[in-house]
C-alpha cells in the first residue's frame, strides 16, 4: 500500500480537498453540555479545564478530569473539547486515541467519526494509512450523519455546510479505501458522491475515473474516460498531468479504436465537471476476417499480396473476393518460402504464413516434377526455398495444393517472405 499511496502523491499532486479544515471544524463542533453537574468538585474541575486558554494547559486539565471522573455525565463532551485542544496542538496520535475513546461512550460521534476515519486514511505520527477502518468509520460516519444533530447555537445555514463538508469528508474516506482495497464497486459510488459535491478534487475524479476503467470490475468505461479527461484537466503538477493524460489516452484509444474525439473530449472535460446527459463513446469493433479479406482484396491486385493475404481472403473471404485472388494465382508459378513439415521424394508439407509455422501446421501441399534426390533431401523443420504452381484449395483448414514442385538454391521473392495472417492481428 505504501507504493501505491507514493505513486498517488507522484501522479495527483496536491489534493483539493480541504479536509483539514473540515477536520478542524469537526473537533471545535462538540456542543456544550447539557447535562448537570451535581458535585461541586467535579463541576469546578471540569469549568477550570475547558476555560484554559494555553492549548497545553487545557489538554492536562481535561485529561485530568477523564481520569478523576471516567463515569462524568459530561464524559462525551469533555472528550470533545480534549479533541479540538489537540486539534489546535497538531497532534494527530492524541486526536485517534481521543476520537477513538469517544466512539466507544457514543459510536455515532460525528465529530470523532469523521476525525478517525480520515486519519486512519491518511497515517498519523509514523502510523501508515489502514484503509479497511478508514473505509469502517467511513461508512459508519455516513450512516450516522442523518441524525446528526445540530449544534447548540449554530445557524441552519452553518449546520447544512457542516453536514455537507461531513459527507464530502466520509465519502472520499470510504471511496478511495475502497479503491485502494480493490473494492471498485464500493470505490464508484463513493467517489461519485464526493465528485458531484467537489467536482475539482482531483484525488476523487482520478480515483473514479481508475475504478471505471478496465480491467475494474464492474467497469463504466464510457464514464471512466470522461472522469480521466477531466483529471487530466484538473492537475496541476506536470509531471503528473503526463503520466494521467498518457494512461487516459491509452484507455480511449483501446475502448475507441481510433485517435478521433481524444481532444475533444479533453476540450468538453476542461469545463464540464460531469458527464452530460446522453453522453457516450463509441466502442471500436475489430472487423470480422471476412471484412478485413474485404479490404485487403480492394486494397492490392493478388499478384502484390503475401501468402498469408491469400490465406486470408481464400479462408474467410466472400466468395467473390475468393474468386477473385484464386483465378489470378492458380496455375501460376510462384517462388515461395517455408518451413518444412514432412517430406517424402515426391511430395512436401510445408508450413508458409508465420502462424502456421508457430503452430507446426501445414498450409500448402508441394507436389514434385520428380523424386529429390537423397543428397538435396530437405530436412523436417528447417527452412525451405521451392517453386509451385497452385492447382487447388481448401478452405478450413486451409491448405493450398501447389504442383510441379521445384527445390531453389537463390532466395525466393522478398514479398512471399512469411508473415502473420493478418486476421489474427485484430484488437
Amino acid at each position: 500500500m505504501k507504493k501505491i499511496v507514493a505513486l498517488m502523491l507522484l501522479t495527483l499532486g496536491a489534493l483539493s480537498l480541504a479536509a483539514p479544515t473540515v477536520l478542524a471544524q469537526a473537533a471545535a463542533a462538540a456542543p456544550a453540555p447539557k447535562k448537570e453537574i451535581k458535585d461541586q468538585a467535579e463541576y469546578s474541575a471540569y469549568v477550570a479545564a475547558i476555560q484554559q486558554t494555553d492549548v497545553n494547559a487545557k489538554i492536562s486539565g481535561l485529561e485530568a478530569f477523564s481520569q478523576q471522573y471516567p463515569n462524568s455525565v459530561v464524559k462525551e463532551d469533555g472528550l470533545g473539547q480534549l479533541l479540538g485542544a489537540y486539534q489546535q496542538a497538531n497532534n494527530g496520535a492524541k486526536m485517534a486515541d481521543v476520537a477513538q475513546r469517544i466512539l466507544v461512550v457514543n459510536p455515532n460521534n460525528m465529530q470523532a467519526l469523521v476525525i478517525i476515519a480520515y486519519l486512519k486514511k491518511s497515517g498519523y505520527a509514523g502510523s501508515p494509512a489502514d484503509f479497511p477502518a478508514a473505509r469502517k468509520f467511513a461508512e459508519q460516519g455516513l450512516v450516522a450523519l442523518p441524525n446528526y444533530a445540530k449544534p447548540e447555537g449554530a445557524s441552519d445555514d452553518d449546520y447544512n455546510k457542516q453536514k455537507a463538508n461531513f459527507a464530502q469528508v466520509l465519502n472520499n474516506v470510504a471511496g478511495f479505501s475502497a479503491w485502494q482495497t480493490k473494492d471498485c464497486a464500493a470505490a464508484q459510488k463513493y467517489l461519485r458522491a464526493t465528485v458531484e459535491t467537489n467536482p475539482n478534487s482531483l484525488e476523487d475524479v482520478y480515483g473514479l475515473a481508475v475504478c471505471s476503467l478496465p480491467p475494474s470490475t464492474p467497469e463504466d468505461p464510457v464514464n471512466g474516460l470522461f472522469f480521466i479527461a477531466r483529471a487530466v484537466n484538473l492537475s496541476t503538477d506536470p509531471k503528473g498531468k503526463e503520466q494521467i493524460q498518457k494512461f487516459g489516452h491509452s484507455k480511449y484509444m483501446k475502448y475507441h479504436g481510433a485517435e478521433d474525439g481524444w481532444k475533444e473530449l479533453l476540450a468538453q472535460t476542461a469545463n464540464t465537471p460531469l458527464p452530460p446527459a446522453g453522453f457516450a463513446i463509441t466502442k471500436y469493433v475489430p472487423p470480422t476476417p471476412e471484412q478485413q479479406a474485404a479490404d485487403i482484396v480492394k486494397a492490392k491486385q493478388p499478384k502484390d499480396m503475401d501468402f498469408a493475404e491469400w490465406e486470408l481472403v481464400l479462408s474467410e473471404g466472400k466468395q467473390e473476393d475468393k474468386d477473385k485472388v484464386w483465378n489470378a494465382i492458380k496455375g501460376q508459378p510462384l517462388q515461395m518460402v517455408g518451413n518444412v513439415i514432412s517430406v517424402t521424394p515426391t511430395k512436401l508439407q510445408i508450413a508458409a504464413s508465420v502462424d502456421d509455422i508457430e503452430a507446426k501446421r501445414m498450409d500448402i501441399e508441394l507436389t514434385m516434377t520428380g523424386p529429390i534426390p537423397a543428397k538435396l533431401m530437405p530436412k523436417e523443420a528447417t527452412e525451405l526455398q521451392f517453386g509451385g504452381v497452385p492447382d487447388s484449395y481448401t478452405p478450413k483448414p486451409f491448405v493450398m495444393t501447389m504442383v510441379k514442385g521445384t527445390l531453389l538454391t537463390a532466395a525466393a521473392p522478398e514479398k512471399k517472405a512469411p508473415v502473420h495472417a493478418v486476421h489474427k492481428k485484430a484488437h
